[in-house]
């Protein structure tokens, strides 16, 4: 079985993937809050994970993991949309999941097993306080429940930060009621106009952090493997997470290797909607950039280092899957996952090594590994998208003339460009046209009123 090694934010280092319940790994990752659409910068812990999650059931057998990621559906955000739109909160957030589940889907991303919503999960929620509570980490105050923070001893750990350096630096708002500035809210009180739900401190909701720890326990159990999410989660969410789980339940061990992925810019500077390069996934897909190629950007940079999207980063992703597509376009035997891809995924998820192989892959011709590693990182489902198909013909002979056209590109490169010229002549004769078109752009095909794909057959 391959070896997975993965950084532990946690830890500072590299570790081998050693599943808690042998056989069977368990991952949880910090889903959406859902009041509006995904921006691109949600679209990369989701992308990410997913090629993590793939890994996992190549590995270890589809039907032998469990992956987690919750929706946030009680918030603040939502209320405000709630009272700006007149609209019921259910339905803002029925709607907000159904688009990302679109988004996501166009993406390439797999399902998670479970996609917990945590307003179901609200009875787990008050159980886990009242434990906190019992055991002295928690207190009641003003019609609120908070977490001690100095209760847990090992808080900061996570970020690297110790608690005097958390209160030189804070800008949390603090209360009248709390015990101390860093104490973090579990529970708070709900007026008519807010959900809420009873609760032995009255009718009220749930604080942010403590959703994540409850819906994780009940769905995972005590200690499970892998806890995902970007780098903006790692403190406090994270850190709190690790808190009040291993407080309210100290004998378990809550997650073992915690992974963030590093934040996403445009064009080398932060999202911003003041300077006009905030978009959402579902922007870009409007504007006909295919769900592959945002694919393909996103998996271009390391998930630990900042991703910059770029334009130029679009257009060499647009080209190079136009390549790839055009081979694996033609129907061709299944293929073992390359063992470089393999060993390159497993290091920590080095996609920008796998994206190497498959150039390489592409290139030497070696059609039924670059299929299979293109559906591992989810870049290929069955059929090749209908944005990079070649248009007039048969799947078969859309297939052969990929394959043709892959080989005339292979010739260019080594310079051999009288045998690229003479591919091209033979596809004339067969009866399809290549025209030619800007550096970096597919050609186009025409076809011609003599084709015969039997002569495409002889040119192969």
């Amino acid at each position: 079985m391959t070896e997975i090694r993965l950084w532990n934010t946690r830890t500072k280092r590299k570790e081998v993937l050693d599943p808690v319940v042998p056989g069977h790994p368990k991952m949880y990752v910090c889903g959406p809050t859902v009041y509006d659409r995904a921006h691109l910068g949600n679209a990369r812990p989701a992308v990410v994970f997913d090629v993590l999650y793939r890994l996992l059931r190549h590995t270890y057998g589809e039907g032998n993991v469990a992956y987690v990621r919750n929706f946030t559906d009680v918030d603040d955000k939502i209320n405000a949309k709630a009272a700006e739109t007149g609209r019921p909160i259910r339905d803002i957030t029925d709607e907000t999941i159904r688009w990302y589940h679109e988004d996501m889907d166009a993406l390439g991303n797999l399902r998670p097993t479970h996609e917990p919503r945590a307003t179901d999960w609200i009875p787990a929620m008050v159980a886990m306080i009242g434990r906190l509570i019992a055991q002295g980490h928690a207190y009641e105050a003003a019609g609120h429940v908070l977490f001690r923070v100095r209760s847990y001893a090992r808080y900061g750990a996570l970020s690297g930060r110790s608690v005097d350096d958390m209160i030189a630096g804070s800008r949390v708002e603090v209360a009248p009621f709390k015990e101390d500035p860093l104490d973090f809210v579990l529970w708070k009180p709900s007026d008519a106009t807010q959900p809420g739900w009873p609760s032995p401190w009255g009718h009220g909701r749930p604080g942010w952090h403590i959703e994540c720890s409850a819906m994780a326990r009940e769905l995972l159990g005590g200690a499970f493997d892998i806890h995902g999410g970007g780098i903006d989660l790692q403190f406090p969410h994270h850190e709190n997470e690790i808190a009040q789980s291993r407080c309210a339940h100290p004998e378990e061990a809550f997650a073992s290797i915690w992974m963030h992925n590093e934040m996403l810019v445009v064009e080398g500077k932060k999202m911003s909607k003041s300077l006009g390069n905030f978009f959402t996934v579902r922007d870009l897909l409007d504007k006909g950039v295919p769900g592959e190629v945002i694919r393909f950007v996103l998996l271009g940079t390391h998930y630990s280092k900042p991703m910059d999207w770029t334009e130029e980063r679009v257009r060499e992703a647009t080209v190079a899957l136009h390549r790839w597509y055009r081979l694996v376009g033609l129907t061709v035997p299944a293929s073992d996952v390359d063992a470089a891809v393999l060993h390159s995924l497993a290091d920590d998820l080095n996609v920008p090594a796998v994206i190497n192989r498959l150039h390489q892959l592409a290139n030497s011709g070696d059609v039924p590994a670059l299929r299979t590693a293109m559906t591992l990182l989810g870049l290929l489902d069955t059929a090749v998208p209908h944005w990079a198909r070649v248009d007039g013909f048969t799947e078969a002979e859309a297939g052969l003339i990929q394959l043709l056209l892959q080989r005339r590109d292979f010739a260019r490169q080594q310079r051999d460009f009288a045998r690229a010229d003479r591919i091209r002549d033979m596809m004339t004769r067969a009866g399809v046209q290549v025209r030619d078109r800007g550096i970096g752009e597919a050609p186009e095909l025409v076809r011609l009123p003599h084709f015969d794909p039997r002569q495409l057959e002889e040119v192969r």
